[in-house]
């Protein structure tokens, strides 16, 4: 290659950028003046179109919340199993191994419920069941209370992952309504006749799928992490029911 060449090189591209960005606040203008986008959707469509996109925000919105705050119940959980496993087996009795838990948690709950029914079972009407059997129904009921509040909030993201879809295709069906009522009344299907109408049927599809599937797929996330977790909280009672029995031996 010549020295020639070698020089020219740089100045053509040097100019290519120029041209670039010479360009570009034609483009940046073309794209904030698009009349078929989301802030002209929101401006342009009826009160069926705003009430569609609102219940996706409110979906969305919710789906997400629900994504954090199940995983910030999930870690502290798995945490609380951690400590449990450090303190409570190392206590010189049940009673001394609960008030070591972390007050509220889930395993203190179902160690306190193991207690009260191991101590408070005579003079009573459960007196008729027998001792091991109240026992292990007393900590059963604790474990699937403990599940019943991690369950919380799946139902939602359940909902979402399956109505949002068609929620988007109701705004789908309402667009394309829209695009026939603007050929019938123009009597010709010009592009500028129903290109709003169109995007805007494309543009509810879009969200209704970009809404279930993260609701879809933080569901099923969801759903493995709490058999991992619950596993713990089983292991737990287990052994806490075991320990029980043996002291009333």
């Amino acid at each position: 290659m010549s020295l020639s060449r070698i020089l020219r090189a740089p100045l053509t591209a040097a100019l290519f950028a120029l041209a670039l960005l010479a360009a570009l606040p034609a483009t940046v203008q073309e794209v904030i003046d698009n009349p078929y986008g989301l802030q002209a959707l929101w401006a342009q469509g009826d009160w069926v179109a705003k009430g569609t996109l609102v219940v996706l925000l409110i979906m969305s919105m919710g789906s997400w919340y629900i994504l954090f705050i199940k995983i910030f119940e999930q870690r502290k959980l798995m945490k609380t199993a951690e400590a449990a496993a450090k303190t409570f087996w190392s206590a010189g009795s049940v009673k001394e191994g609960a008030k070591a838990l972390e007050p509220g948690s889930a395993f203190r709950f179902i160690a306190e419920e193991g207690l009260k029914a191991s101590e408070h079972h005579e003079g009573t009407l459960v007196e008729n069941i027998d001792l091991h059997t109240w026992i292990s129904m007393s900590i059963q009921r604790a474990v699937d209370n403990v599940n019943m509040r991690m369950q919380d909030g799946l139902a939602f993201l359940a909902t979402v992952g399956s109505t949002a879809p068609f929620v988007g295709l109701f705004g789908t069906v309402w667009g394309i309504y829209h695009a026939l009522v603007a050929i019938g009344v123009s009597g010709q299907a010009s592009i500028d006749k129903v290109a709003g109408p169109v995007g805007e049927a494309l543009i509810m599809t879009a969200l209704g799928l970009a809404v279930a599937v993260p609701a879809v797929m933080a569901y099923n996330w969801l759903v493995r992490r709490n058999k991992v977790t619950m596993e713990r909280v089983r292991a737990f009672s287990g052994d806490l029911h075991n320990v029980l029995l043996a002291g009333k031996a």
